[in-house]
């Protein structure tokens, strides 16, 4: 199980969601409640019959920024401005006044230092440093260069939603946003959050069992994938995570009272794991998350997970194989693809209720 062949399979090319389902919470919901189980196939509005006053939903309130911006180099060729570190962006211009942070830029030729490229009328960026894969941009505007981000800017969706226009939909600026998100600076949606709707919440909340709230804000890095052939030797992206001494508190009491942590996400799950003790009590506070779960890890705080399908190859895939055992996911995997399970960002989702023990 450490071979990356292990966490392929095949998937047909139909079930990648290119969409999200009509409403939040009438996407599927393959239930998974543990070994020697049968599987069962549901609505995800049918979660709050599968839950009682003795849970605790941990979910992530993270929100995406209009990463992904378009222009033009001074010469003309166009260019694709994908911004990975909004956060860096953020503190820069807290400091200095200056709005500066590494993206990816898409263009015929790369853009050589101090050039500038045009976004907009009144939005440009400076070349500050080239590495490898990414620049360093310096964005300049006469206005709030903030506000010009957000108004140029597009929701950054995943490099396997392929649509023939270019825009984002409309309802992409919502349909992308969990409705609870409110921490500005992911690359990317906590996308088991999306099947949420306010009143689904509320819904749980009146058979006693409650949520709280912790923040990684997820990054690009998030899709990118594992190429060694021993997955033990892949190097995981970090990402920033902030918990506060009120949440901490909440969640930290429901251990202590032997309640069932449900991670909304496997971002709220590594996020857990990385900041809580030995004894599964957690710490509030900020740091860089950089937890690399695959199986063998023994798991501490988290109980059950509450997932998508997630792509061939994946750390993801990985993270769920550790917690559910791999023969299982690779079952249920299987059992998805028969049964037409939409898969990714925008596609149905997992309950998986029993970790197994290491």
């Amino acid at each position: 199980m450490f071979s990356i062949n292990d966490y392929d399979f095949f998937l047909p090319e139909n079930l990648i969601a290119q969409n999200p389902s009509e409403k939040r919470d009438e996407s599927r919901l393959f239930h998974v409640p543990g070994a020697g189980e049968e599987f069962r196939h549901l609505k995800f509005q049918d979660i709050s019959s599968l839950v009682s006053e003795n849970d605790l939903f941990v979910i992530n309130n993270t929100k995406v920024v209009p990463a992904r911006l378009f222009g033009k180099k001074e010469s003309g060729g166009k260019i694709e401005i994908l911004i990975l570190d909004y956060l860096e962006g953020l503190e820069s211009f807290e400091k200095t006044g200056l709005f500066e942070c590494y993206c990816l830029v898409r263009a015929s030729r790369r853009p050589k230092i101090n050039s500038r490229l045009l976004i907009t009328e009144s939005l440009s960026a400076e070349v500050k440093e080239i590495s490898e894969k990414k620049v360093k941009l310096l964005f300049k505007s006469e206005k709030d260069v903030l506000k010009e981000i957000d108004t140029a800017g597009e929701l950054p969706l995943p490099p396997y939603i392929k649509r023939h226009e270019r825009k984002n939909l409309e309802s992409d600026k919502s349909r992308y946003q969990t409705v609870y998100a409110k921490n500005e600076g992911a690359a990317a949606a906590p996308t088991a959050g999306l099947h949420f709707t306010d009143e689904l919440m509320q819904k749980i909340r009146n058979k006693g069992a409650d949520f709280a709230e912790i923040t990684l804000y997820v990054g690009y890095g998030t899709f990118s994938p594992v190429e060694c052939s021993d997955i033990r030797e892949h190097n995981i992206h970090r990402e920033k995570y902030f918990i506060d001494n009120e949440n901490a508190r909440k969640i930290n009491e429901a251990v202590k009272n032997g309640k069932r942590i449900i991670a909304v996400g496997t971002t709220s799950v590594r996020t857990l794991e990385y900041a809580c003790n030995e004894s599964g009590f957690l710490s509030p506070g900020e740091g860089l998350c950089d937890l690399y779960i695959y199986p063998g890890y023994r798991f501490k705080i988290v109980d059950s997970i509450i997932t998508n399908f997630h792509l061939p190859k994946s750390t993801l895939l990985m993270l769920v194989s550790a917690f559910a055992g791999f023969d299982l996911i690779k079952r249920a995997y299987s059992e998805a693809v028969e049964k037409g399970y939409r898969f990714f960002s925008y596609g149905d989702a997992m309950f998986l209720e029993n970790k197994i023990r290491q």
